[in-house]
């Protein structure tokens, strides 16, 4: 006698597995800023604040470099510039406070 698999329990065990091979890869990490704002920097230091997307940077603050903005904490860019910061030129250097 030959056992046949239930179509339905089948698709429902395969649709289960790629739910938890899905939610292995889930990035769970918190938003540098919420949505509707942008990531900032100081001028010389690590500081950084979330601007509305309709603003300019406050005084003393600037844009991070473009392809190294921060989205998520402790996301490659995020650590980066824990310890650099860009000058009033606009070079990035080591942070005064690098730890």
């Amino acid at each position: 006698m030959s056992r046949r698999v239930n179509p339905l329990l089948a698709a429902l065990a395969g649709a289960a597995a790629v739910v938890a091979l899905a939610g292995c890869s889930l990035d769970l990490r918190d938003a540098i800023c919420s949505h509707g704002e942008y990531p900032v920097m100081t001028v010389g230091g690590t500081g950084s604040a979330c601007v509305p997307d309709d603003e300019k940077p406050p005084s003393g603050y600037v844009r991070y470099p473009e392809g190294k903005v921060p989205r998520k904490v402790d996301d490659k860019w995020d650590v980066y510039w824990r310890t650099h910061t860009l000058d009033k030129s606009g070079a990035i250097i080591d942070a005064p406070d690098r730890s």
